[in-house]
C-alpha cells in the first residue's frame, strides 16, 4: 500500500465519506476493487485459521479491512494536519486502489516544512504499530503474534487476537514500504527535504528522489513480470500496476519541480491588479449602490475597505440594493459587506506557485491580496494567474 501527497493537482473524482478536522475524506472507485479483494482473501483464510463458518469469517474479514483502511486514513491525517500547521491548505484525502493520497494546495516552502509534512504520516503509523504490537504480544506472546500475523495462527486463536496481529503486520508493511527513499513515497519526500536542507538546492533533492522512484518502478515491474512467468499471475499483475503508479508519480514530481523552478521569484503582487475599484467602508449604502453598482452594471461585487486600507469584506449587488432601496440607504457599506473566509484571501508577497491548483481561486474566480496587517493590496483573478503562467512557461 502506498501513501503519497499531491500538490496542486486532482487525483480524479471520488465519493465523499465524511469531513474530519475540516478535511474532506473520500474514496475513489478503485478502492471498492481492493476492498472486495481483501474481503474475499481474508474470508477464505479466516475460515481455515479460525475454523469458523463463512459468515463469521466474512465478519472478521470486514473488521480487518475497516481497521486497515482506518490505519491508512490516520496515516494520511497525520500528513494533512502537519500541512495545516505549516499554513498549507488541504483539499482532501482519498483512499484508492493502492492506499491513500493527501492533496494539498502547495508544497512546503522550506526543507524543514517539507520534512515535517512527509514524516508525520510514518510517525502516526509507528504509533499504531507500537500500540497494536504491545496489545498483540500481551495476548499471544512474541511467537504467537508473529505466526498469527502471517495468517498461520496457532490452534485456539480467537478472532480478536487474529485481528490485532493482522493489523500489526499490515501496518509494519505499510511503514517499511512507504519509507523507501523514492518519490512519490513518504521516504522519497523525506530524502528530498534532506537533500534540499543539506545542499540548499530544492531541485537537486527532487531529481535524486524522482530518479530512485523510477528505479523502484522498474524493479517492481520486472519482479511482477517474473511472478507472472512463474505462474503467480495475480501477484505479478499487482506488482506491475504498483510499479507503474510509482513511476508515474516520480515523473510527475520531477515535472512539477521544473515547473516550480520557472516560477521562482514571481510573487502574487507581480500579477495582481494593484488598483482595484473598491467601496469606502464609511460610504452610505444609497450612494454606494448608485456610484458603483449602477455605474458598473456587469459587476456583482466590490471589495470594501476602511480608511486605513484594511479589507472589510465583499459587498454584493443584492445585499447593497436591499440596503439602499428597501432600507432607506441609511446604513454604511461596511454594514452590508459580507466577511470573507480566510480561503478568499492571500498574502500579496506570497509566491505565485501558491496559487497553482488553488481550489478557492477556481471556485471564486478572484482572491483578495492583502498584506500582513490585512490591508488590501490588490485583487488577483484566475485569468491573471493563467496569463502569467502562459507568459513564463511558454
Amino acid at each position: 500500500m502506498v501513501s503519497a501527497t499531491l500538490c496542486g493537482v486532482s487525483s480524479g473524482s471520488s465519493y465523499k465519506l465524511a469531513t474530519l478536522f475540516g478535511i474532506r475524506i473520500g474514496v475513489s472507485s478503485s478502492w471498492f476493487l481492493i476492498l472486495g479483494l481483501l474481503l474475499f482473501f481474508f474470508t477464505q483464510r479466516f475460515e481455515t485459521t479460525l475454523e469458523v463458518s463463512t459468515s463469521t469469517a466474512f465478519a472478521v474479514a470486514a473488521a480487518a479491512a475497516v481497521l486497515f483502511f482506518g490505519s491508512i486514513l490516520l496515516h494520511e491525517l497525520g500528513h494533512a494536519l502537519a500541512a495545516k500547521r505549516e499554513g498549507i491548505g488541504v483539499e482532501g484525502i482519498d483512499l484508492f486502489l493502492f492506499g491513500g493520497v493527501m492533496k494539498m494546495s502547495r508544497e512546503g516552502g522550506t526543507a524543514g516544512s517539507m520534512f515535517r509534512i512527509a514524516a508525520a504520516g510514518p510517525a502516526v503509523t509507528l504509533l499504531i504499530i507500537l500500540a497494536v504490537g504491545g496489545l498483540s504480544v500481551a495476548l499471544l506472546g512474541w511467537t504467537g503474534a508473529r505466526e498469527t500475523a502471517e495468517l498461520d495462527a496457532p490452534l485456539g486463536t480467537t478472532a480478536l487476537e487474529q485481528l490485532v496481529a493482522l493489523v500489526l503486520a499490515l501496518n509494519i508493511v505499510l511503514l517499511i514500504f512507504n519509507l523507501l527513499p523514492a518519490l512519490p513515497l513518504d521516504g522519497g519526500q523525506i530524502l528530498r527535504s534532506a537533500v534540499w536542507g543539506l545542499t540548499g538546492d530544492r531541485s537537486k533533492g527532487t531529481r535524486i528522489a524522482a530518479l530512485l522512484g523510477q528505479l523502484l518502478s522498474y524493479l517492481l515491474m520486472a519482479y511482477g513480470a517474473f511472478q507472472v512467468l512463474s505462474g503467480d499471475t495475480g501477484s505479478g499483475l499487482w506488482s506491475v500496476a504498483l510499479g507503474f503508479m510509482i513511476g508515474q508519480g516520480a515523473r510527475a514530481a520531477a515535472v512539477q519541480s521544473e515547473f516550480t523552478e520557472r516560477l521562482e521569484g514571481i510573487t502574487i503582487a507581480d500579477v495582481m491588479d494593484r488598483d482595484p475599484v473598491t467601496i469606502p467602508a464609511a460610504l452610505d449604502t444609497a450612494t454606494a449602490y448608485e456610484d458603483f453598482f449602477e455605474r458598473y452594471q456587469g459587476w456583482d461585487w466590490f471589495a470594501v475597505v476602511e480608511e486605513d486600507g484594511r479589507f472589510s469584506g465583499l459587498a454584493h449587488r443584492a445585499a447593497m440594493r436591499h440596503a439602499a432601496l428597501e432600507e432607506g440607504g441609511r446604513s454604511h457599506a461596511r454594514d452590508v459587506a459580507a466577511p470573507t473566509a480566510e480561503e478568499s484571501r492571500v498574502q500579496a508577497d506570497a509566491p505565485l506557485e501558491d496559487l497553482l491548483g488553488s481550489e478557492p481561486l477556481r471556485r471564486l474566480g478572484a482572491l483578495m491580496a492583502v498584506d500582513g496587517d490585512g490591508r488590501l493590496q490588490g485583487v488577483v483573478t484566475l485569468e491573471q494567474v493563467s496569463r502569467a503562467l502562459r507568459a513564463n512557461l511558454a
